[in-house]
């Protein structure tokens, strides 16, 4: 079965155009089933049956997967299996079977504007590691891009004079304005700091970390945790929460919701309509609190 997940992440990679993060989603998801099978001593995909699918998904249910996971492993099967399908490795499509579970919406979790600037305002410090931090976390809530979209931006991605920068998805691609403060933040870590963080004199990344190796996930996560805490937020946040704060700020200060999808990058605006509701939410808060008849 192996073999075959390779060849559906080339396809995807290939044909589709899909983002790096798209795939590993994919392989992980895939490579999961593949495990489950193969202790049940199910090694050729076409001995896999609708009933050992099902079987799965039951396994994930029982050993409390949340819902959304589950729909996610429900929605790698169903592209997998349309894949092995078109390319006749199996005769039919037996993932037609699986139905995801019903998932909760929950409102994102976001920051006053308060909180926000309590935690831009933690590096302050002129040390290179402050100034990158400062650089970095003022950028992410000013463009309101992901973590893997921030630290893999390359120098030649941010137009400092004209105050946007290019953002890359697989084979999309957006461009997104920022402000003064953020475009000062850069200013400060782009004129003398990176140079001498950055290891590879060649290198084009933007953000390195302290070996001046590209930064990571998990180090930008540490950062953010670290300044979190250093503010006083007893929220437990993440680089996401500034993406949500970020979208929820621009909705609450009067911003269209189609500029905010296309800020964020949401190929369907539905996605972006939770910051609606979530000011309309508040609206109806002040209302019951304030209104003398309500």
């Amino acid at each position: 079965m192996e073999k075959h997940i390779n060849s559906f992440i080339s396809y995807l990679h290939n044909v589709k155009k899909t983002s790096n993060n798209t795939e590993m989603s994919y392989r992980r998801d895939l490579n999961k089933l593949n495990k489950y099978l193969e202790v049940r001593n199910i090694q050729e995909i076409q001995k896999v049956t609708r009933e050992d699918l099902c079987a799965y998904i039951l396994y994930l249910e029982e050993n409390n997967f949340a819902a959304a996971t589950i729909s996610r492993n429900i929605a790698s099967i169903k592209a997998f299996y349309h894949f092995l399908a078109k390319e006749e490795i199996v005769s039919e499509d037996i993932s037609d079977a699986l139905k995801a579970p019903k998932i909760e919406k929950k409102m994102p979790e976001i920051l006053s504007t308060e909180q926000v600037i309590r935690l831009l305002e933690q590096p302050n410090g002129d040390s290179p590691k402050e100034i990158r931090d400062k650089a970095m976390l003022e950028l992410l809530y000013a463009t309101g891009i992901r973590v893997t979209e921030l630290i893999t931006l390359k120098t030649a991605d941010v137009n400092l004079q004209m105050g946007f920068l290019v953002c890359r998805d697989g084979n999309k691609e957006r461009i997104i304005p920022f402000g003064n403060e953020a475009r000062n933040a850069l200013i400060r870590y782009i004129d003398g700091t990176r140079e001498i963080m950055v290891e590879d004199k060649n290198s084009n990344i933007l953000f390195a970390n302290c070996s001046g190796q590209p930064m990571s996930r998990q180090g930008f996560w540490k950062l953010i945790k670290f300044y979190a805490k250093k503010a006083g937020i007893e929220e437990d946040i993440t680089p996401h929460t500034l993406r949500h704060s970020f979208a929820a700020h621009l909705v609450e200060n009067g911003a269209d919701l189609r500029s905010v999808q296309e800020m964020l990058g949401h190929s369907d605006i539905s996605t972006t309509q939770v910051y609606a509701n979530m000011n309309h939410n508040r609206i109806r808060e002040v209302y019951a609190k304030a209104h003398p008849r309500s």
